[in-house]
């Protein structure tokens, strides 16, 4: 006998209360990048200078980096309309390929990073540098977070179990690559 959890047996306003759950997430989140992304931009305004030190920024990693993600968004996409057809393994293959996405994007930032420490651009260089590690950094703490839930979501997807969780993980996947729709212009092409 299988056990539903409350999360799908019940709804609130027509709304699954995880999924419901996932969205007051995203609310709360928005209030952090939020206020992150009016902060560098209230600072960016006051501060042309930043201009010099945002020209050292790597414009065509943090390119491929969006790249990566929206292809990454597809496989999420990819995997949720498995999931309704039913087909959990695919849409758990569907979600590692949206894993891998999401590795690739945090080895590239590694490698991005560690050239410009070495470089002598630290959190502790300046204004912008500042606002970049702390912005692209909480970014990418949510990525890595994405992704581990979606290797939960996908273990339970492989034995076609909890395939509405492939929805959830995706709109939370989704969220985090608008956010850096928005930090890519802002950290790297506006200078």
């Amino acid at each position: 006998m299988s056990v539903k959890t409350i999360a799908t047996t019940r709804s609130a306003m027509n709304i699954a209360t995880g999924k419901l759950a996932v969205w007051w997430v995203l609310v709360s989140e928005i209030v952090v990048f939020g206020g992150v992304l009016v902060s560098y931009v209230m600072h960016r305004l006051a501060h042309p200078e930043w201009g010099l030190q945002a020209a050292n920024t790597h414009l065509w990693l943090g390119a491929f980096n969006t790249l990566v993600l929206l292809s990454s968004s597809l496989s999420a996409v990819l995997a949720h309309q498995a999931a309704e057809q039913g087909k959990g393994p695919k849409a758990a293959r569907l979600l590692f390929a949206t894993i891998g996405g999401g590795a690739t994007f945090l080895i590239v930032k590694a490698f991005e990073w560690t050239g410009e420490i070495r470089h002598g651009f630290t959190i502790q260089s300046g204004g912008f540098w500042s606002y970049y590690y702390t912005a692209a950094g909480i970014h990418a703490t949510h990525v890595l977070a994405g992704m581990l839930i979606m290797v939960w979501v996908a273990r339970s997807a492989l034995k076609n179990q909890d395939l509405h969780r492939v929805e959830n993980v995706g709109i939370y996947w989704h969220f985090v690559d608008i956010v850096w729709i928005f930090l890519f212009p802002l950290l790297y092409i506006a200078k």
